[in-house]
């Protein structure tokens, strides 16, 4: 018979096959993240203490003047929805703590990474 499975003929192996029974899929739902907000509103309420700020001061970004650590520059630092601050209108990642080396660490080795002006995920 020339439509015997197994045969040479592979276009009628792709048609005679016999149809199988869909899989069933169980759908699983996973919450990946870290809680980052949280973490970043921690180290910024640390930052601002007055112990921590004079580490944590760049360039003069955050204290008026050096001698006084008081004068925090509040207005520089704006409030967004989640209770974090911007610095200059970006996000303010703190250098207090190990934060810094969390978000780099997950952005660089997460499974679920995509670049930005990509749509493909990786």
């Amino acid at each position: 018979d020339s439509l015997s499975p197994g045969k040479a003929n592979v276009v009628a192996d792709a048609l005679i096959r016999k149809e199988r029974e869909p899989l069933r899929v169980r759908a699983l739902v996973m919450n990946i993240g870290l809680d980052l907000p949280k973490q970043i509103l921690n180290a910024q309420t640390e930052a601002r203490k007055l112990k921590n700020i004079k580490k944590e001061d760049v360039g003069g970004m955050l204290v008026e003047n050096a001698k006084n650590t008081d004068a925090i520059r509040d207005q520089k630092l704006e409030p967004r929805a989640d209770a974090t601050h911007c610095l200059n209108g970006r996000s303010w990642i703190p250098c207090y703590g190990d934060l810094w080396t969390v978000i780099m660490h997950e952005s660089y080795k997460s499974k679920y990474s995509i670049h930005p002006g990509s749509d493909k995920m990786y």
